[in-house]
């Protein structure tokens, strides 16, 4: 199975602590039988890409508060 699209390339500020905000782009899509977030700096540079757990279906405002724990706890640490 090839690899399928779920949400082509989306722009999204992300809230960071006091005020801050990052600008990204991300991401959905499946390969296989397992899905994955990906996410790049506005510019294009990666970012990070998270594995979905088996069976996750989530809208649009739940990827980007996924998108604020990975640039808070995975990029930052």
């Amino acid at each position: 199975m090839a690899r399928a699209i779920i949400l082509d390339w989306t722009k999204a500020s992300v809230q960071l602590k006091f005020d801050e905000h990052r600008e990204v782009q991300y991401r959905v899509y499946r390969d296989a039988d397992r899905h994955y977030l990906e996410m790049c700096a506005a510019n294009g540079d990666p970012i990070h890409t998270l594995e979905l757990p088996d069976g996750m279906k989530l809208d649009k405002s739940s990827y980007e508060v996924l998108l604020r724990y990975v640039l808070l706890d995975v990029v930052a640490a």
